[in-house]
């Protein structure tokens, strides 16, 4: 029997199937689950890495061949896997730093994973071969993705996103995570093609490929993303220049200095535009041209990540504690929260959450620490090391050219990685990717492995084998297949939602929180949202009143296992009020008002906290207690028109009519567009005052907003009857009696009484 041909070999060649398998998972879509662009992802490569590190663990023991070797990337990762572990022992949310979010389906649990598939691709990838044809398969898979972000440009139904989207985000489901995806395959991609791996009459369709990358990059329109491909795009165009100028005939030479110089002149160019043209008509009506070179720090989401990233550092500095260890992955929203910048609320609808900063390096500062921040930069530090290596091994005499290649483009690729990650997260197509390049990295900068496996697979390793899938399908079972059953179940809930079964929901958001998994948290939320549709309703049937009491006994699981969350608080405030609305001494106002104290006691400047207790004073019938804290919403940020309306409520109530039309004024005037409700409310209001002018004007905007309504048209006759203007008082009696047959014979009679 051949050295090469013994039972682990073949256990080897199994294992490396599996690898290359991980390439495929960025195209996974969970269409009918909760965040179906990362869930799925996430728990398919977390399955196929416990069932790989199960065969890898045998092979590893049996024979030592396979066994990692030591490398300053491999001791990087460790470090950081080391400290991400640590800190979320500290954390202030352990379960979740282990966990992580069901939207994201990050922590240190799903960490490992990677960490893992690192060491077994390290392990089992043995000869440049299988890493250049596994860099191949990512830039293929990458090149579908992308393929499928243009089909989301389009009307088709079959592409999810899609309807003519003018942002795509391919099969990762954020325009910036794909962004960042893409931006790591354009310098893999460009090194394959320049490389002589890749054969002559297949180097167009690379090229091809590299092309659609950055197009695809573009019609992100991520801004951190371009200027990260700009500037990589520099950088590689630089060194390889710099290390292939030897190399390079006369007329070579001098069409790269071409290249590379009219690369300075159109990032110039472009500079220059952006600066001259950024706030001409022409760039303001299109908006793609608008939102790339809009780089001023008054930009919405440049704005936003600054006050994100303020309120992180200055929790971060709370403590000793903290600026060591952080506040524990995932837990970024704790001191975001408690330093809440007002201006974030602008009304309903506004993003008043960030659980992640923003800012990879921001976000691991705040969250693992100084500790996490170091081990954080040592991998780029050390993979750096690593790329440079690669370059002076292939600079020697019998260095290989094709390895100079990968390093000028791994150095590219960090810088713009970088750059890209200094505006957004990781998470699991991109950690796919960049893992399996530092694998590559390493791989290119070590010397070639004597050792060669092929030992024969003894009986106790079978036996270990069988013993350790065993233990595997457990853990899928409980780690993966039940999150999945949950996640689904909540979906089923809000399917049946739709279709207007109430009962049917609740029933299945119930299945969902009992398989008590991670994500449990969101499932409950998901519960609470449901349930507050109809609870909000003028009067709560005895079926919704119940389920009420249900979601109260779930979200205070929530309170409890998340103290320092104030968004539970806020449910329960919420949950409370819709129940004790109809009766102003009801215990259920006073438990609103000790549920939304404690979420202000968590964090002070969010707004909508201080609305929860103006309506628990509402529902209680002290409306001079609810405009005060209507008063001290506005005084944290006074442009919110909501606001102002709330305001208006309570002063109505009051009796202050005047200072309740002065703040509807003010609320028209920071942008609040009164509706129906609204124009309703007010009608009541001028009705009392008999103020009939003003009466018609608000039938008038009624009767626009719902010109179907023979009762706005029959009240706009009687205000204009009363404010004098007959013509339009006959005018909308006689709509009201073409929309309504029955209304006919009653505006005749009212046409009559005014001498028509």
């Amino acid at each position: 029997m051949s050295k090469n041909s013994g039972p682990t070999h073949i256990l080897a060649k199994v294992i490396k199937f599996g690898v290359f398998l991980t390439a495929l998972i960025p195209l996974i879509i969970f269409n009918e689950f909760i965040s179906p662009f990362h869930f799925g992802k996430v728990v398919i490569f977390r399955s196929l890495i416990e069932i790989l590190f199960a065969f890898y663990l045998v092979l590893a023991v049996a024979d030592k061949s396979y066994r990692p070797r030591a490398n300053p990337i491999l001791f990087a990762l460790i470090t950081f896997a080391a400290i991400f572990g640590l800190t979320s022992l500290t954390s202030v949310n352990p379960y979740l730093s282990f966990w992580g979010s069901l939207e994201r389906m990050g922590g240190f649990w799903t960490f490992l994973h990677y960490l893992v598939f690192y060491l077994i691709a390290s392990a089992i990838l043995r000869d440049k071969k299988d890493w250049i044809n596994l860099l191949k398969f990512f830039v293929w898979t990458g090149f579908i993705s992308a393929l499928y972000g243009f089909g989301q440009r389009t009307n088709s139904d079959f592409f999810i996103g899609g309807g003519n989207r003018l942002r795509i985000f391919g099969t990762i489901g954020n325009a910036a995570l794909f962004a960042g995806y893409q931006l790591t395959l354009f310098f893999v991609g460009l090194s394959l093609a320049l490389s002589d791996w890749v054969r002559k009459d297949r180097k167009w369709f690379y090229f091809l490929i590299v092309g659609l990358n950055a197009l695809a990059i573009l019609m992100t329109a991520v801004r951190g993303s371009i200027v990260g491909l700009g500037l990589g795009l520099l950088v590689f165009v630089g060194l390889y220049l710099k290390n292939f100028q030897s190399e390079f005939s006369a007329g070579q030479k001098a069409m790269v200095k071409r290249i590379f110089v009219g690369l300075l002149i159109l990032a110039a160019i472009f500079a220059s535009l952006i600066f001259i043209f950024q706030d001409s008509g022409f760039v303001q009506r299109i908006h793609y041209l608008n939102r790339i070179t809009d780089f001023s720090l008054s930009a919405d989401t440049v704005e936003t990540r600054i006050w994100a990233w303020r309120a992180g550092l200055t929790g971060w500095l709370e403590s000793a504690k903290t600026m060591i260890f952080g506040f524990g992955p995932e837990n970024f929203n704790v001191p975001f929260s408690e330093h809440f910048n007002p201006q974030f609320y602008r009304g309903l609808g506004s993003e008043t959450l960030f659980d992640r900063a923003h800012n990879m390096f921001v976000e691991i500062l705040v969250t693992m620490g100084i500790l996490g921040f170091l081990a954080y930069v040592g991998i780029f530090f050390f993979s750096f090391k690593s790329s440079s290596k690669i370059i002076r091994q292939a600079n020697s005499p019998d260095g290989d050219k094709n390895l100079k290649i990968f390093g000028v483009g791994f150095i590219a690729l960090l810088i713009a990685y970088i750059i890209h990650n200094a505006f957004i997260f990781d998470t699991s197509a991109n950690f796919l990717v960049f893992f399996s390049v530092l694998g590559a990295m390493t791989f290119f900068s070590q010397t070639a492995r004597t050792d060669q496996g092929g030992v024969s697979l003894q009986g106790k390793f079978k036996i270990a084998l069988v013993i350790l899938l065993i233990g595997v399908a457990t853990l899928i079972y409980k780690t993966n297949i039940l999150p999945a059953k949950a996640n689904y179940a909540t979906t089923r809930a809000i399917v049946r939602g739709w279709a207007g079964d109430f009962s049917g929901a609740v029933e299945k958001f119930k299945e969902s929180v009992s398989y008590d998994v991670p994500g449990k948290y969101e499932y409950r939320h998901r519960m609470t949202q449901y349930v507050l549709g109809p609870a909000n309703s003028a009067a709560i049937t005895p079926e919704v009143g119940r389920a009420v009491l249900d979601v109260i006994s779930e979200v205070q699981k929530n309170a409890e296992e998340r103290q320092r969350d104030y968004l539970p608080y806020l449910y329960l405030s919420r949950l409370n009020i819709v129940l004790g609305k109809a009766d102003p001494t009801s215990p259920f106002n006073d438990a609103a008002l000790e549920q939304a104290n404690r979420a202000l006691a968590i964090s002070p400047n969010f707004i909508r906290t201080y609305y929860e207790l103006a309506q628990a004073y509402l529902n209680k019938k002290e409306p001079e207690r609810a405009a005060e804290y209507f008063q001290q919403a506005i005084d944290l940020n006074p442009e919110v028109g909501l606001s102002y309306w709330y305001l208006s409520i309570a002063q109505f109530e009051l009796g202050d009519t005047a200072g309740g039309l002065a703040s509807v004024e003010a609320a028209q005037t920071y942008g609040f567009a009164l509706g129906e409700i609204e124009l309703l409310r007010l009608v009541n209001v001028y009705r009392d005052s008999n103020d009939f002018q003003k009466l018609a004007e608000l039938y008038k905007r009624l009767t626009e907003l719902d010109d179907k309504n023979p009762q706005y048209f029959a009240s706009l006759a009687v205000a204009y009857a009363n404010a004098g203007d007959i013509d339009g008082a006959v005018a909308a009696a006689l709509r009201a009696g073409q929309l309504d047959p029955t209304f006919a014979s009653e505006a005749q009679a009212f046409i009559r009484s005014l001498g028509r």
